[in-house]
């Protein structure tokens, strides 16, 4: 097991170039922004930028902290990403502009390639218990946790194998990994 602290993060340009996103893990390990086979992340929006482009990529994105931002994906559909802790689901090739609801905001992102992976998040409230069964992390989004005599809070991630207490209040991401073939995945 692993926890990754936020502040041990490494801010990066976009793909497109127009916003910083801090890599949690990448597989294959060293994998770039073109040939992962998936990739979490936390990116942070303060500009109207269009998102990068992930052609074959599955991705999902949940609001972290500030008001959010509505989606326009490809001129038609629009979807308000502006309540924490809610997952939404989109394909990585679709054109996003964005307005933001007020001022910067920060949001984890996961991406899958599509057809050779297939991932979820699911969203889990404290106090409980999380242990590994096809999950590949737990990101913490609010309050504090503990694995075994370790307390780690808002920001940080556990890598799997896992098994976190999650505190009152707390509130993390426990993302699943899996390959399509594979009949345990379960969102």
């Amino acid at each position: 097991m692993t926890i990754i602290r936020f502040d041990a993060l490494k801010a990066v340009p976009w793909k497109n170039g127009l916003g910083i996103t801090r890599e949690i893990a990448v597989e294959p390990p060293g994998a770039s922004m073109d040939h992962f086979l998936w990739r979490v992340s936390i990116a942070d929006v303060d500009t109207a930028s269009p998102f990068s482009r992930f052609p074959g990529i599955d991705r999902t994105i949940v609001l972290l902290q500030g008001d959010g931002f509505t989606m326009t994906l490809d001129g038609e559909r629009t979807h308000a990403l502006t309540t924490p802790c809610v997952p939404f689901a989109f394909p990585g090739e679709a054109h996003v502009e964005v307005a933001l609801a007020g001022g910067a905001t920060r949001d984890f992102n996961l991406m899958v390639r599509r057809g050779d992976i297939r991932g979820a998040i699911n969203v889990m409230r404290g106090p409980g218990r999380v242990d590994t069964k096809d999950v590949a992390l737990l990101h913490l989004a609010q309050g504090t946790a503990r694995t075994g005599d370790t307390a780690f809070g808002i920001g940080d991630t556990v890598i799997a194998p896992l098994s976190v207490e999650l505190d009152r209040g707390a509130v993390a991401l426990v993302v699943k990994i899996v390959r399509p073939r594979d009949d345990r995945f379960t969102e």
